[in-house]
């Protein structure tokens, strides 16, 4: 492995890494006033295709930082939309 490829997963680490704990907050509470319905949907498209992309051109940092968040927050939307009703 190269430094590229460390580049490459120490950015998919932190990146998805700093989406736990907002992750983690929505499931312990279930509050998700704060949380835009419109941003997430877009939010959770877009990781959707960076997963297709970096399937594509098999870049595996890209693949398994985006299968995590893509996890996480379709997880958030769901309850965003379960829990959000009115808002």
């Amino acid at each position: 492995m190269n430094y590229t490829d460390w580049i490459g997963y120490a950015a998919a680490f932190l990146t998805t890494a700093s989406f736990v704990p907002q992750a983690w907050l929505t499931f312990k509470t279930r509050d998700v006033r704060g949380i835009s319905l419109g941003m997430y949907s877009a939010f959770t498209l877009g990781i959707a295709l960076w997963l297709a992309y970096g399937l594509l051109i098999e870049a595996w940092p890209v693949v398994i930082a985006n299968i995590i968040t893509l996890a996480l927050a379709a997880s958030i939307l769901a309850m965003r939309l379960r829990f959000g009703r009115g808002a």
